[in-house]
């Protein structure tokens, strides 16, 4: 308590009012500052997810029944495509960034990813557009290449093409005969080819960064236009992260971090912010895929088809679901009942049953499984890993006992552990943020999705403001603690389905190549 007092009467007239226009509580400015002085526990891992213990695998019979559920959705008008679109392309660059900065840019002292890069750089989907700028800028690309003259190229691409700036989603990622196309653009090709309804209708969120919305909306639109694909309405639009989910910095001592005029200073708190636009989506059946996972029209049926499978087994898990909350909201609580019930969640939905549950009545049995099956749900795909750094699927043990499944990130373990750091690495899948998330109740109204998250798998890194060190916390991830009170089923789909951009070599990959060149 004592320590509430202190916050609120350190608290300036200024800080109050900065606090009001982000929308952040005093009393969430409290939660987030006591967090950063008891810091964030690690989870516990029990045990990597394996097929037949967390992961499933699809046999023959599972696939048609799941695309007719599938199908079922998709005329009704139950899909929407969610794409977190903010990232940007800094990452991308680094190495010709590094080479800049180090003049390390001519044929003698390049690093072997410069050289890859530029004796490749015809193959990529910007290269004329490049090529254009450096002639209105008076030079000739193919005389600077064939004199490794790089620094020119390097500048042209990053600042008069601004890559350097862009978020991916703008970026030329695919060559076709006589065009190019953005990661966005072919996210709504490929919304266009499994999520449409029967009236033609493809809906599709973007969420983007607030810097750079106006020209992805317009790009969104010009893109509407000119994909021009008979018989579909693309309906799509865009929101970004809210002021109101940042997270107050602190200093090393946690105390509140100051800016040079004195103001309270927030950051971004990571894509688990966006639990809260996926909230105000008011989907039902939603797909979400990161901006980058993207492959040319010779490549998306793989990747369409499992998108109908996964979609389609959480539509089968919903319509089992939905009937027996809805039997338990009715008062059934009779043991044959409540035996079918419990036998079904556990095989089906990996729920663990709390000890003592013999010992409970009826009624106690039938208010659990109402509070613990009533929530939402998603089916993940899981690709064998290839190692990727990112999350993978756990066995995870809750605060209560019991164990979940959960995907988890490397910076929720406790890496001092010898045996955590065992079970981690020990894992053969990998997280390739690529799920079908049922966010409607039995009765078709929408979660409140914050209600589902575990505030404790946050992140808290030491980073620096203008050379002063600080603390910053990230939010539960989206697809980590985000979800983490979600129902989670977990089904292996090929690695074809994940393609990621993560470097702009990645774009040389056959994958990311026209068929001709493959």
């Amino acid at each position: 308590m004592s320590s509430q007092i202190a916050i609120k009467t350190s608290l300036t007239s200024q800080d109050r009012r900065h606090l009001k226009e982000r929308g952040i509580s005093l009393q969430t400015l409290e939660s987030q500052l006591a967090t950063f002085q008891r810091g964030i526990r690690f989870t516990t891992l029990k045990r990597p997810c394996r097929p037949g213990d967390g992961i499933s695998r699809l046999s023959s019979l599972d696939i048609p029944a799941a695309i007719r559920n599938f199908e079922r959705a998709r005329a009704a008008g139950r899909l929407t495509k969610f794409v977190p679109a903010s990232g940007g392309g800094t990452r991308m660059f680094k190495f010709l960034e590094t080479a800049r900065l180090q003049r390390a840019f001519d044929g003698s002292t390049a690093t072997k990813e410069l050289n890859q890069f530029f004796s490749a750089l015809p193959k990529f989907a910007f290269y004329h557009d490049l090529k254009n700028v450096l002639s209105g800028q008076g030079l000739q690309l193919d005389r600077l290449l064939a004199g490794n003259d790089y620094r020119p190229v390097i500048d042209a691409l990053l600042d008069s093409l601004n890559y350097a700036g862009l978020p991916k989603g703008l970026m030329a990622f695919h060559s076709y005969a006589n065009i190019t196309r953005t990661p966005i653009e072919e996210h709504l090709i490929e919304a266009a080819d499994y999520a449409k309804d029967d009236g033609g209708r493809a809906r599709v969120h973007f969420t983007v960064s607030p810097d750079h919305q106006l020209a992805i909306q317009q790009h969104i639109e010009n893109a509407r236009h000119g994909l021009a694909i008979d018989h579909i309405t693309w309906i799509v639009d865009c929101s970004a992260q809210k002021p109101s989910t940042d997270t107050v910095a602190v200093t090393m001592d946690n105390s509140p971090f100051r800016d040079s005029g004195g103001n309270l200073l927030f950051r971004p708190a990571g894509h688990g912010a966006l639990i809260s636009n996926l909230q105000e989506l008011q989907g039902d059946v939603v797909f979400i895929k990161n901006i980058d996972n993207v492959v040319p029209d010779h490549l998306k049926e793989t990747s369409s088809h499992f998108k109908k499978v996964l979609g389609g087994l959480l539509v089968g898990l919903q319509d089992t679901l939905f009937a027996f909350v809805a039997q338990l909201e009715s008062g059934e609580k009779s043991p044959d009942c409540l035996e079918r019930i419990t036998e079904w969640a556990n095989q089906s939905l990996a729920l663990t049953i709390p000890n003592g549950w013999s010992a409970r009545t009826d009624s106690q049995k039938a208010q659990w499984l109402f509070s613990r099956l009533n929530r939402p749900i998603r089916v993940c795909g899981m690709i064998p890993n290839a190692n990727h750094p990112g999350g993978g699927p756990f066995w995870v043990e809750q605060e209560d006992g019991t164990i979940s499944l959960q995907i988890v990130e490397s910076s929720q373990v406790d890496h001092g552990s010898p045996t955590q750091r065992e079970i981690f690495s020990s894992s053969t899948y990998f997280n390739p943020v690529d799920m079908a998330c049922g966010v409607r109740d039995y009765q078709d109204r929408p979660f409140i999705l914050d209600q589902f998250t575990d505030p404790n798998a946050g992140f808290i890194a030491q980073k620096s403001f203008k050379g002063r060190e600080l603390k910053a916390m990230e939010l539960p991830g989206l697809w980590n603690g985000g979800m983490a009170k979600w129902h989670s089923v977990f089904v292996e789909v090929p690695r074809e389905t994940f393609n990621p951009v993560k470097t702009v070599l990645d774009l040389l990959l056959p994958e990311h190549q026209p068929p001709e060149r493959c």
